[in-house]
């Protein structure tokens, strides 16, 4: 079984999503879409990394070969705004705001739930997957410098991982796999298949040992 979003998955989680952008900021993306060449359709707001540690939200000139299918519409005050469907549910909460000052004014992006979203019993089976990786199973990784990232879900419903740090060729990682990541996540989500480790493991540069 895919977890590809279907139209009704994303018009869903479209109406559950709340993201704010200030008349402020409205005005001055307008403004700035105005200036741009006829290849800008809107801007796009999309998570970089998104549910790790290293999540940064970012706001771009969104160009037609950058819209995706899947990306979600929402109408502003004379534009349009493209949100990723992979960063969608990382941007709940999300505010844009622009201030104005003597060096021009500064638009700024807050997003709380980047780095981990908010997850139900409903959400994707990825957020969950993600929220139990950044939770419960990274912070113990951590200790020996280590972590693992959700790749995707497969068609088969497995979840593809890839090692990170004192986990990449450390000696033990089959082990970590099997006994310590796969049991923690089907334990917790029956509906997955297993686990599988696309990391090159050839490298040992940062083996925890």
């Amino acid at each position: 079984m895919s977890d590809t979003p279907t139209n009704e998955t994303l018009e869903a989680k479209a109406d559950f999503v709340e993201i704010y952008i200030s008349d402020s900021a409205q005005e001055y993306l307008k403004g700035l879409l105005e200036k741009q060449e006829d290849d800008v359709v809107g801007i796009r707001i999309f998570v970089n990394d998104p549910g790790t540690p290293k999540a940064e939200t970012c706001i771009a000139y969104g160009r037609a070969e950058d819209i995706s299918d899947s990306s979600i519409l929402r109408e502003y005050a004379g534009f349009s705004a493209y949100f990723d469907e992979k960063s969608w549910s990382f941007l709940e909460e999300a505010k844009v705001d622009y201030a104005a000052d003597r060096m021009g004014g500064q638009l700024t992006i807050k997003a709380p739930n980047s780095k981990m979203p908010k997850v139900s019993d409903n959400s994707p089976l990825a957020d969950r997957v993600n929220y139990l990786l950044y939770t419960e199973i990274n912070p113990s990784l951590a200790s020996h410098g280590g972590d693992v990232s959700l790749m995707q879900i497969d068609d088969e419903n497995f979840a593809i991982l890839k090692f990170g740090g004192g986990c990449q060729g450390c000696g033990s990682v089959e082990m970590t796999l099997k006994d310590g990541v796969e049991k923690t996540l089907m334990e917790k989500l029956p509906e997955l298949a297993g686990v599988r480790d696309m990391t090159d493991h050839t490298d040992k540069t940062n083996a925890y040992y």
